[in-house]
């Protein structure tokens, strides 16, 4: 059972004694006569995993043991690597020998295939042992190194925590709580914003602007909302709007964001600046007084930026109003000619306690804990009037009555730690995750801030690195235990529904500056480039319209990298985006460890054959892409989970050999409208869970009849001729 405040290198070492448990890869060991080693690694780690809670308590304050748990982290990547280079030989091997005639019998096609796919090859076998012979070497020297740097560090091992308390379960509704959860303490700012807001003041302009400023996580977009939904603000205003500005700096998107949330239906691809912004004043002309709320600001730093956005809202009826939220005093003085800002105060120690209360006891009464009260008061002082602070920390505290488990709260030493701000008391909510949930969203950071990701697009991602734990007995799709772990992430506040769209989601900026603080050296963007290093396993990458491949160049060194993502943002519609060849047929090669590639929206017209030595790849992102069709080398990747192939406009045909995917989970064809046939015994898919499209032809293809053994399909099916 997990225990909450677990290290997160627990969650990787269990996942190491899954494998090293698996049936099929200890038969697999014995035949290649490396089941000691093995079982030497499994020992070893036994040993290990009873001192994790302790290194991950100490290496806060102790640079020794940071470096420990980094090398031991690094170590477990790379075990896993080996594990996983086993178990797909192990079933490249059986699936060969159960279907000798799927193997390509043309002689072009079977040039397309690599050799270590080509069926049973003594040669590419010995190559095999040979390889994997090295690796385990140099793992278990590695691993006697780790046992050995334990004992001198005088890691003997904590025990859990003492409440015992299992990570909770419980799981509430959170997608209207920005809406409906009660503001407290902010009575007074709303009054006399409002006052504001309502009052016709004079001058040049047509509209006013009221800067709020505060610290992250004072609750200036909880403020800001709390207005924005006010009766009396409902009825002076029409239109109103809401806009996250963030850190964008370019004028012409901004205009193009507040258009779309002023008058959606004006927005044309290919529009140029004078264009929009010719739109957005006529939509706030016509005699209405607008509210526009620009959430986030912090990155409009001229007055020449200013001056250009702000030309069109003097079309607007007098008395139209801007209110600006930023962290920035510099900013909200460009923005407010008259230097006024609203400056937004901690919270007193009472309004405090009612918003961790509110988190912490849901509707128990907390006079009836008398015990916990006082704890809580205390718990409450380290929060330093910050409402984030109160809210997360009575999150991770929900529902748990133990005295022991808020006693170590208060007294844990990351409330000493020497950095600035809320981050200390964000990390506080992280160690409170079980370890599988660590690992969930420490991965987030790929994510810049702002990004608008989709709940199913995040799980197939989890399940694509392996941070899915499934506990013995859960017999749900893997599939459900990510949505469990989703849904836990967003009651605690690591996630909140998007302003601007439905069904997306986002990170608060600081929720995001945890993350990027917890992921260490494993999880960056590429605009982070100093930081990168050969540890880093996981990186994104914003596209632009020409991505030459120097920009790639820091790749070269991270040859263990497991995720290249590309995020399509911030990218106009009518411009195409260009991905260099040489990425490719240079880069791409070095990364045999990838388990996630990701490259949509980009004017991809082909796939190398190389493609099919990726053999750990789990999920392939091509959506939005120009492709026609893919390389059969494709059919080789036999770990695949999800294949995103949707508005691939040109594709006209997939695999043939599509069906040696077993493991394939999602294929998502919508969109394709040039494909004309489903490939042939499509029905062997039988983990399918996405399939969203199935098209009836008279050629060679599968037919209908197939789809009976898909048991496991969910979602929307599109059946078309």
């Amino acid at each position: 059972m997990e225990v909450v405040g677990e290290s997160v290198l627990a969650a990787a070492v269990q996942v190491l004694f899954g494998k090293l448990a698996s049936p099929d890869l200890l038969k697999f060991a014995r035949q290649e006569e490396v089941i000691a080693e093995l079982e030497g690694w499994k020992t070893e780690l036994l040993m290990i995993n009873e001192v994790l809670d302790e290194a991950e308590e100490e290496q806060i304050t102790k640079p020794p043991v940071k470096k420990w748990v980094d090398d031991l982290r690094d170590l477990a990547y790379d075990m896993e690597d080996v594990l996983d280079e086993f178990a797909t030989e192990e079933l490249r091997r059986r699936l060969m020998a159960d279907r000798p005639h799927q193997v390509a019998t043309t002689s072009k096609v079977r040039s397309l295939i690599p050799t270590c796919f080509a069926g049973f090859n003594p040669v590419s076998e010995v190559k095999f042992n040979m390889e994997m012979g090295s690796k385990i070497k140099e793992i278990t020297g590695r691993l006697g190194d780790i046992s050995r740097r334990k004992a001198e560090l005088g890691l003997k091992g904590l025990g859990k925590f003492a409440s015992g308390a299992a990570a909770s379960t419980w799981k509430r509704r959170t997608s209207t709580s920005l809406i409906n959860e009660p503001v407290h303490g902010r009575d007074e700012d709303k009054k006399v914003i409002i006052e504001m807001l309502l009052k016709d003041e004079a001058g040049e302009s047509n509209f006013g602007v009221i800067p709020i400023v505060g610290l992250g996580g004072m609750g200036k977009t909880t403020l800001a909302q709390f207005i924005y939904k006010d009766d009396e603000i409902v009825e002076h205003f029409e239109p109103r709007a809401w806009v996250c500005v963030s850190d964008e700096s370019d004028v012409e998107n901004l205009t193009k964001k507040i258009l779309n949330a002023v008058s959606p239906a004006e927005i044309r691809d290919g529009d140029d600046f004078n264009q929009v912004q010719l739109k957005l004043s006529k939509s706030l002309a016509a005699g209405k007084r607008f509210l526009l709320v620009l959430d986030d600001v912090w990155n409009i730093k001229s007055y020449e930026q200013w001056n250009q956005l702000r030309a069109p809202f003097k079309s607007g009826k007098g008395g139209s109003k801007i209110v600006v939220t930023t962290r920035d005093t510099n900013v909200a003085s460009l923005m407010r000619a008259d230097n006024y800002h609203h400056f937004l105060r901690p919270l007193s120690h009472d309004d405090c306690w009612s918003v961790f209360v509110e988190h912490a006891f849901e509707s128990k009464n907390v006079d009836e804990h008398p015990n916990l009260k006082s704890i809580g008061e205390k718990i409450v002082q380290k929060c330093s009037g910050l409402p984030l602070a109160a809210k997360m920390v009575g999150g991770l505290l929900r529902s748990k009555l133990q005295v022991e488990a808020w006693k170590r709260v208060l007294d844990s030493n990351i409330w000493n730690t020497s950095e600035c701000g809320i981050v200390p008391i964000l990390r506080l909510s992280y160690q409170h995750l079980s370890p599988h949930l660590k690992r969930c969203f420490a991965y987030c950071a790929l994510f810049p801030k702002d990004y608008e990701f989709e709940e199913k697009q995040l799980i197939l991602l989890w399940m694509a690195e392996g941070l899915i734990h499934q506990a013995k007995g859960d017999n749900r799709q893997i599939e459900d235990s990510g949505t469990d772990y989703f849904n836990e992430l967003l009651s605690r506040c690591f996630f909140q529904p998007s302003n601007n769209r439905q069904l997306r989601f986002v990170m608060h900026d600081l929720i995001n500056d945890l993350a990027q603080d917890v992921a260490a050296e494993i999880c960056f963007t590429l605009e982070n480039v100093d930081k990168i290093s050969k540890s880093t396993r996981h990186l994104s990458f914003m596209c632009s319209e020409y991505d030459v491949f120097k920009k790639f160049e820091v790749c070269e060194q991270m040859e263990q990298l497991r995720t290249f993502f590309a995020l399509p943002i911030n990218i106009d519609n009518e411009k195409q985006c260009y991905l260099s060849a040489k990425v490719f047929h240079y880069l791409l090669p070095k990364l045999r460890h990838l388990r996630v590639l990701s490259l949509s929206c980009y004017e991809i017209n082909e796939l190398p054959d190389s493609i099919g030595d990726l053999k750990h790849l789990r999920y392939l992102n091509l959506s939005h892409t120009a492709l026609k069709r893919l390389p059969e080398t494709i059919s080789s990747l036999y770990n695949l989970q999800s294949l995103i192939l949707c508005d691939c406009r040109k594709l006209v045909k997939l695999p043939t050999d599509i069906v040696n995917l077993i493991n394939l989970r999602h294929l998502d064809i919508s969109g394709s409208t040039l494909l004309k046939e489903m490939p042939p015994q499509i029905s062997k898919l039988i983990n399918l869970q996405t399939l969203t499209k199935f098209i009836l032809s008279e050629g060679s293809g599968s037919q209908i009849i197939e789809l009976k053994n898909l048991l496991n399909l969910r979602g929307e099916l599109a059946i078309v001729t």
